[in-house]
């Protein structure tokens, strides 16, 4: 039986003020279609970016947003596939705040074609329980919350 293949994302916890940046699954993702989640994403394995552009570049890609990668503050994994041999992918995941550069303006001009993202919403923080993130991230979230509390 194959082994899982095994990928690293990045995901973004942009702050503006009390608030952070959501970006919402299309109804078409294949993955948790309709929740939220923050900016970012798996890095390829054949890309030689390094961590701090690989950031960058993937939030520019999903909302025209250009920031400032600062430290990561939480690591997590999660499952994806549909249980299909050699078809499973573990990815491990650092969340890292980042600061915006240039502006708060949230565009999807500039969003690759293959993103499967709807809309973004500027939430405040001490609402962040009202959305439905995706399973993977409510920890982190939860996390995120208490380090600003």
């Amino acid at each position: 039986m194959p082994e899982p293949r095994l990928e690293f994302a990045q995901k973004a916890f942009i702050m503006d003020e009390d608030r952070v940046l959501l970006v919402r699954k299309s109804a078409s993702d294949p993955h948790h279609p309709g929740c939220w989640e923050v900016p970012g994403g798996r890095l390829k394995v054949a890309q030689d970016d390094d961590l701090d552009e690989h950031i960058r570049r993937e939030v520019y890609e999903e909302v025209g947003l250009r920031v400032e990668p600062g430290p990561p503050f939480h690591l997590w994994d999660w499952w994806m596939g549909d249980g299909t041999p050699g078809e499973d992918v573990r990815v491990v995941a650092v969340a890292r705040a980042c600061r915006p550069v240039g502006g708060l303006s949230v565009t999807d001009e500039h969003r690759a074609p293959d993103d499967h993202l709807g809309e973004s919403a500027w939430v405040p923080v001490r609402e962040l329980g009202d959305y439905d993130v995706i399973p993977s991230l409510k920890p982190v979230l939860e996390h995120f919350r208490a380090d600003l509390a």
